[in-house]
């Protein structure tokens, strides 16, 4: 049985969520993928998007798949430099305000300055306001906090800080010795890792796939588009490598590998959703079947495009999802297995 190398897998996952990536801001860890994957000597080629492909080569060249991942995260940007030398934001992606406060956070000008900070209400005092902990969590009332020296906003325009500068969170990555690892950013930076780690074992190994595959890291997935394109003609069968959303009622877990059935965007395709199942279940491969209410995928993405494709999607199960995430070392093996042996397995009839 195909054995993932967690450690290595949980490496990659680390190095990848250190590097700051809001959507529309992701070259550097554009080219971090890029440079890994050309050290295995992969071809590479970036779309004009800024995402990466890399590809290669199966024994079948005439029909192809695609597998992606998105390393694009969740930020914001500078909307408003205040009159008391602080930073309103405006939020790029899909989550609450509550879910950063108290954050710490970098600001990076155009010229490539980094500064640090921390967001706050601006009725954070409960010495000073009376509504410190019950006023609403919002723009208005949250606030950037800059590690400088400033009072007015002229003093924060000296820095070089301007709107639209782009501002990315801590991730506080930590791994645990029970195995959990817990960031903000594994969705999505957790399966780019996997496919990562998995692609490595593929050339070290000589491993031959049946079909020429191509791995889309794509970059602008939580605005909705970042894998909506740049699909071969030859491409059959596209899935989604992407977090399984947990909560009430979610049977998606942190130790096995979610397989989505419906999302936001309607039901994923039901036979490679079967297929997806037989392979786990011939190989001994965990699996949860979940929906996700509120969620699309880039392969939704490329089905609204208009591609004629079979889509799916899997992923390991993410706690807590746009906020302080957990997965399980197991959840990201399982989730390796399953992607090892779909890619040595025949296409969808």
């Amino acid at each position: 049985m195909y054995q993932p190398n967690s450690e290595k897998t949980m490496e990659l996952i680390q190095s990848l969520v250190s590097i700051p990536s809001p959507t529309g801001n992701t070259g550097k860890v554009i080219m971090f993928v890029e440079e890994f994957f050309q050290n295995l000597g992969v071809q590479t080629v970036r779309n004009r998007k800024g995402g990466l492909i890399a590809t290669i080569k199966g024994e079948n060249d005439e029909k192809h798949r695609m597998l992606t991942a998105h390393v694009d995260t969740l930020g914001a940007m500078v909307k408003e430099i205040k009159g008391n030398g602080r930073l309103r934001l405006d939020l790029i992606g899909g989550f609450a305000w509550n879910s950063i406060e108290g954050e710490y956070c970098q600001i990076e000008t155009r010229s490539g300055k980094v500064y640090t900070g921390t967001i706050l209400m601006h009725q954070q005092s409960v010495h000073v306001y009376k509504d410190a902990k019950t006023a609403e969590r919002n723009q208005t009332n949250m606030e950037v906090r800059i590690d400088e020296k400033v009072e007015n906003a002229e003093d924060v325009r000296a820095l070089g800080i301007e709107v639209g500068d782009f501002v990315s969170f801590d991730p506080r990555i930590e791994i645990t010795d029970s195995g959990f690892i817990k960031s903000r950013h594994l969705d999505d930076k957790a399966s780019v890792g996997i496919l990562m780690a998995l692609i490595e074992q593929l050339v070290k190994n000589n491993v031959r796939l049946p079909f020429t595959t191509h791995f889309l890291i794509s970059n602008n997935e939580e605005i909705g588009y970042g894998g909506n394109s740049n699909i071969p003609p030859e491409t059959v069968e596209y899935l989604a490598v992407d977090m399984g959303a947990m909560g009430d009622g979610q049977s998606t877990d942190e130790y096995t590998v979610s397989i989505c059935v419906k999302d936001a965007s309607g039901p994923y395709h039901y036979g490679l959703r079967k297929h997806l199942v037989e392979i786990a279940e011939k190989n001994g491969i965990e699996y949860k079947l979940d929906i996700y209410p509120y969620y699309g995928s880039d392969a939704s993405a490329a089905i609204r495009s208009g591609y004629d494709i079979i889509h799916g999607l899997v992923g390991p199960g993410i706690d807590s999802s746009h906020a302080f995430e957990r997965t399980h070392k197991s959840s990201l093996e399982q989730t390796e297995q399953l992607l090892y042996y779909y890619l040595l397995s025949d296409m969808v009839d």
